[in-house]
């Protein structure tokens, strides 16, 4: 989800081989070009790029066996509809992968309006408990979060942030 420029998408394009295929969503099409203009330039042919918003992924429930984002979930508006799409279209059995942003602490809601903010991948971030029961009430089983390196201390009153990893699964 939110490819950019494809890395991820190369990167996993690698781990599943010739006989696995990879989907880039993306919402804008210059994010789009340039990812299947690097996918030429590298030879890589089991990766796909296709346009549309996280918020509603564009492809059939139970389609896919892994789901991984890299920090653009903490953008979205709609971070349930998030969820219930990812977990929508994983496999019995998938697994969700993301990278994100976490609160540790409530964020006030003016800071969450302040487009500067949001745009900064930290007003949009939420706390570990609304991250948990997001997940869960999307169906998601066994969530792990787990913090990825030092808090970011914040100035202006919001809440220290820190980078996670999420894993979490489709029940069979």
């Amino acid at each position: 989800l939110g490819p950019g420029g494809g890395i991820d998408c190369f990167l996993a394009a690698r781990q599943v081989g010739h006989e696995g295929h990879v989907i880039g969503l993306d919402m804008t099409p210059d994010m789009l070009a340039l990812a299947r203009r690097n996918a030429e330039t590298l030879g890589v042919s089991n990766v796909e790029f296709v346009e549309g918003y996280i918020e509603d992924i564009p492809l059939p429930k139970s389609s896919v066996d892994v789901v991984i984002s890299n920090c653009v979930v903490c953008l979205s508006p709609d971070k349930e509809a998030v969820a219930r799409e990812a977990f929508r279209v994983l496999s019995p059995g998938g697994r969700l992968h993301l990278s994100d942003m976490m609160a540790l602490g409530p964020m006030p809601q003016e800071l969450r309006d302040d487009p500067q903010k949001w745009a900064s991948c930290v007003s949009g971030a939420e706390e570990r408990a609304t991250y948990l029961a997001r997940l869960a009430e999307a169906g998601f089983r066994d969530v792990e979060i787990t913090e990825d390196g030092d808090p970011r201390f914040q100035e202006g009153g919001l809440p220290d942030v820190t980078s996670i990893k999420v894993v979490a699964y489709k029940p069979m």
